[in-house]
């Protein structure tokens, strides 16, 4: 993931707070923390696992919810990856591979050149990653890709790379009864978010493409429905409320010094004859008079 260019910082669209830009936290410890707050919920997620009848039971109301609202359908996304194996591989790939660098990448230049942002983004991260942990331990939910009624197809499973196992209830490494929140699409849009808000380049905005692409791949590939976006959206909503944005400190305005006195006296208007002031185009001596 390339580092963002061409910005000094700012929080151009984001609430401010009265934090400023400080000194960056101890490394040691902040690779503690981070690795910790993964741990906990990559182990929180497996909570989740053994509730099988619950996700499915979840997943037809989710479907049948979108069906409802006139959600677009995800199968239309699918058809647009399924046009040739190649896009569908980079699809899958996409998924499984870009998720958990870019977000480490980020955080790593945030680190390094906006300590403030840092702070405030992994504060922001961890608890979107939390209320999601609830989140999935409360409301089981099967991916699209499991769900029969949707026809969709496990693009992971049949074109590959996978991350997931192939039996889901014996997946040891991962819960994939987890879809709701999407934290591939909340991460990403906070990814995003993140770098608009430390940076002042006017291409900033193209980060956007990040959480954009996120979404389509993760609808398309079939390991979420679009109500997994939307949740993940509301909870960084949240988060973003609750977590003081930082404030990098204004450069003092330096008070303009007054002109410096001239030596010269001050001009003397020239007086008329009769007492009053010479005009500009006046001649110097009293013009005579005709008889």
């Amino acid at each position: 993931m390339a580092t963002p260019t061409g910005g000094t910082g700012g929080t151009d669209g984001i609430r401010p707070a009265a934090r400023t830009e400080g000194g960056r936290p101890p490394l040691p410890r902040e690779l503690l923390l981070v690795t910790g707050l993964f741990l906990v919920y990559k182990f929180g997620r497996l909570l989740a696992n053994g509730h099988e009848t619950a996700a499915f039971r979840n997943a037809d109301l989710v479907w049948d919810a979108e069906r409802a609202l006139h959600f677009p359908g995800e199968g239309a996304v699918q058809q647009l990856l399924l046009h040739g194996e190649p896009l569908v591989r980079v699809a899958n790939t996409y998924y499984a591979a870009v998720h958990f660098p870019a977000t480490i990448a980020f955080l790593a230049w945030l680190y390094w050149r906006r300590p403030a942002h840092y702070v405030w983004s992994r504060r922001v991260l961890a608890l979107l990653t939390g209320a999601a942990l609830a989140l999935h331990i409360l409301v089981p939910l099967a991916p699209p890709r499991m769900l029969a009624s949707a026809g969709l197809v496990d693009t992971a499973r049949v074109y590959g790379p996978s991350v997931y196992g192939a039996v889901p209830e014996a997946d040891s490494m991962a819960n994939q009864f987890a879809a709701m929140p999407s934290l591939h699409f909340g991460w990403a849009l906070m990814v995003a978010i993140g770098l608009i808000a430390a940076t002042r380049s006017p291409l900033r905005w193209w980060w956007l493409l990040h959480p954009a692409l996120t979404l389509f791949v993760v609808v398309g590939t079939a390991n979420h429905y679009w109500t997994d976006a939307l949740a993940a959206a509301v909870l960084l909503g949240f988060a973003l409320l609750v977590v003081p944005t930082p404030v990098r400190p204004v450069a003092p305005v330096r008070p303009v010094a007054p002109p410096a006195p001239s030596d010269a006296p001050p001009a003397v208007p020239r007086q008329r004859a009769g007492g009053g002031p010479a005009s500009a185009g006046s001649a110097s001596a009293p013009s005579e008079v005709r008889r």
